[in-house]
């Protein structure tokens, strides 16, 4: 190996390592919120019977900052550099997540929580492109599945933090935390494909060009769909463990906080997995559609666990964290769609869409659990939401080995 190549490794490795931990910390501040839930609420005098749907509304804001994030990073990473949104999106949802530590109501830390979200917005997308972009077309899935494999870790250390500190502590060192990484990003490069557009007079991250083509479109809009049961899994079903616990008879209260944990070490350990079913199968489609049937497996096991203990519990967080484990596949996939010109825009947005997309499921979820019961909804909205995955998977073409060279006219 040359001086040269071996260079080029080494700055690659290096890459890989800055956008794994990354993704890291941004889990981190994603999922805190989940885990200090009811600690905080209790903190700021939030009633019990008023917890699940004021953490809903605070959820939801948070969502809502990904979604409008999601556009804004993904707009500046392909007109202006996917380096730029590394430093610009971690930089703000680490001041947010600080912000957040001051909070003393419930409505100055749901706003904060949306700017959190914009910030949490631009992270993966652009981490995950670059990557992309910067690796031999064999290897890429290696590398986002190392990205994803490694970050989601930072849900196990959300937990352990919250165990030890105070919740307004634990925002506080998640803010720390993305502070610190800036000093690391300093070493990272831009990807050639992206410095290759940035020289000529092309139309790039232009969000107007997703529904100039009806068939781009739809490729964009069955890209966000097949990640739909993802967050409800973690958003709904973990979340709001304590609600699920009690119409189930458990025999203690269910921590979602440890459920949290479970399910990201299920979740980390599906990403590696899901990256090496893709590399032996060379295919990206029939990994994510055995992760459907894994859901749906692992969702009804939960569902219908009468009695549910708590070590039940964190086995099945586990096995459902596992199942949605293709979350890096899935980010790859919408990545490998779209022409360079477009990829940011389109990685970026995908990922905090499907995100975002816990709002809808969410109302439609609260309309079930008033017409039957929160058991019923459960049933119903991952049936419904692993059906619209399985549709849109099948209608997208295999992305496995394709050269990312290219632009979208």
């Amino acid at each position: 190996m040359t001086d040269k190549s071996q260079t080029k490794s080494n700055n690659i490795i290096l890459l890989v390592i800055v956008a794994a931990l990354g993704y890291f910390v941004d889990i981190y501040d994603l999922v805190i919120f989940s885990i200090v839930r009811i600690q905080s609420f209790r903190d700021l005098g939030i009633p019990e019977e008023e917890m699940r749907l004021k953490g809903e509304y605070v959820l939801n804001m948070q969502m809502g900052g990904l979604l409008l994030g999601g556009v804004l990073w993904g707009i500046i990473g392909d007109k202006y550099g996917r380096i730029k949104v590394l430093f610009g999106s971690i930089l703000l949802y680490s001041l947010a997540n600080i912000a957040n530590g001051f909070a003393q109501d419930i409505h100055s830390y749901a706003i904060i929580r949306f700017i959190a979200g914009i910030g949490l917005a631009g992270e993966l997308g652009a981490g995950i492109t670059l990557v992309s972009e910067s690796m031999a077309k064999e290897k890429r899935g290696y590398g986002t599945m190392m990205v994803a494999g490694i970050g989601v870790l930072g849900a196990i250390a959300a937990f352990y933090v919250s165990e030890h500190f105070s919740w307004r502590e634990a925002y506080f060192v998640g803010g720390g935390m993305g502070l610190l990484l800036l000093a690391l990003r300093a070493g990272t490069f831009e990807s050639a494909m992206f410095r290759h557009t940035a020289e000529q007079k092309i139309e790039k991250g232009n969000l107007k060009m997703l529904f100039t083509s009806k068939e781009r479109l739809l490729r964009y809009l069955y890209c966000l769909l097949i990640g739909l049961p993802i967050w409800f899994v973690v958003g709904i079903f973990v979340t709001q463990a304590p609600e699920f616990g009690l119409a189930l008879g458990a025999t203690t209260v269910l921590s979602a906080g440890k459920g949290i944990m479970y399910t990201y070490i299920g979740i980390s350990l599906g990403d590696i997995a899901a990256g090496l079913i893709a590399q032996l199968t060379r295919s990206r489609k029939l990994t994510v559609f055995l992760f459907q049937i894994m859901i749906i497996a692992s969702s009804v096991l939960y569902l219908s666990s009468t009695g549910i203990t708590e070590n039940e519990f964190h086995w099945l967080a586990f096995l459902m964290g596992l199942s949605v484990g293709y979350w890096a596949t899935f980010v790859t996939i919408s990545s490998e769609q779209f022409g360079t010109n477009l990829r940011a825009t389109v990685t970026t947005t995908a990922p905090n869409f499907v995100r975002g997309a816990l709002i809808p499921s969410t109302l439609l979820f609260e309309y079930f659990v008033h017409r039957y019961s929160i058991i019923t909804a459960g049933y119903i909205m991952i049936f419904l939401l692993t059906a619209i995955a399985m549709f849109a998977l099948s209608q997208l073409k295999e992305s496995f080995n394709k050269d990312l060279d290219y632009l979208e006219k």
